[in-house]
């Protein structure tokens, strides 16, 4: 038996198109940011140095705010063919339950976070699963982590996306200073969700900690929407890792100080199917629930918070057991909420 599965030498072109649209996305976001700073470096200590110079203050003195005031979002990279393969890759699926009315603002909340949000990203950072066309009016702006828009050059190939930083500040701009049918996606659990992305185990989703979102939606009036990736916790295999073991008190120590969380996992390679960090070909089904109206108030309670909070709760639950039977792969799987 071999040690190693190597992909076949004959295999359509449309697929060696897939497998190299998503490692492009995956190693762009592995060492985008390391090589961004070396392009930059590089250009510094050559005779086109003026240019870096020129960048870095355009990027650190005027343009600094971008990220937090609704992003540099780019229709062409959004639309670019690549995204398409991406999508087929795996393939990712995005269903709509109801239609969004585009007079309204929205917070999609997404669940499970997995170890790159593959759905979030092909859903609601590219056109790939014609976002615009299935929900008109809506523009939705993907948000991660503040950390990633501080790179040189990434940060400009990530916003080009339609993603702006997760701050209270870039939140509250979105649903407030940009007009109507603006929308929002959070990845709720956060990183620390990862370290519970195991493929067809339960789905430990990180909910009743995250109040932020939920106030946010109380003072902004905007509607929330459940949205869950059934297999996207599939995409990679991770070491184990059981709550109480000595490789999980580790991690989450280690994701308490830098606010990424250190997740021992793998894929497949390029050219083979055992061990690499691009994901298996596995179904990603985006199932985008119906939304929750909110009433707008300037100064929630606590009481408010908890109330939403329990409403959210009892919808992402209803849109997990209404969809399981037609896109969960593992029918064993539950969904578990803390």
């Amino acid at each position: 038996m071999a040690i190693v599965e190597f992909a076949p030498i004959r295999i359509p072109f449309y697929r060696r198109l897939e497998t190299l649209a998503v490692a492009i996305y995956y190693y762009s976001f592995y060492f985008g940011s390391f090589i961004g700073a070396v392009a930059i470096l590089l250009i510094l200590f050559s005779s086109y140095y003026p240019l870096a110079l020129l960048y870095l203050g355009w990027a650190y003195l005027y343009d600094t705010k971008t990220p937090s005031h609704g992003g540099r979002r780019s229709k062409f990279m959004r639309s670019l063919r690549i995204w398409k393969y991406f999508r087929d890759y795996f393939p990712i699926k995005m269903i709509k339950t109801v239609d969004l009315d585009p007079q309204k603002n929205y917070i999609f909340g997404y669940h499970p976070h997995g170890i790159l949000c593959a759905g979030a990203f092909c859903c609601f950072a590219t056109e790939a699963t014609d976002f615009s066309q299935v929900f008109p009016g809506i523009t939705p702006h993907l948000l991660p982590l503040l950390a990633l828009f501080k790179p040189p050059l990434f940060r400009d190939y990530i916003m080009s996306s339609g993603m702006c930083d997760v701050t209270r500040e870039s939140c509250e701009y979105i649903l407030t200073k940009k007009g109507k049918g603006n929308s929002i996606c959070i990845v709720v659990g956060g990183a620390v969700e990862a370290l519970d992305a195991h493929p067809s185990k339960d789905y430990v989703l990180i909910v009743r900690k995250r109040k932020g979102f939920i106030r946010l939606a109380l003072k902004t009036g905007s509607n929330l929407v459940p949205v869950f990736a059934f297999g996207e916790n599939n995409l990679f295999n991770q070491l184990s890792n059981p709550e109480g073991s000595r490789l999980r008190d580790i991690q989450t120590k280690i994701q308490s100080w830098i606010a990424f969380a250190p997740v021992l996992f793998y894929g497949r390679g390029i050219f083979q199917y055992t061990f690499g960090f691009i994901p298996h070909r596995r179904p990603v089904n985006v199932v985008i629930g119906k939304p929750i109206e909110v009433e707008k108030t300037e100064n929630p309670t606590d009481t408010d918070i908890r109330h939403l909070q329990e409403r959210y709760v009892d919808a992402l639950k209803q849109l997990f057991e209404e969809n399981k039977e037609k896109y969960e792969a593992n029918q064993s799987v539950n969904l578990v909420i803390h």
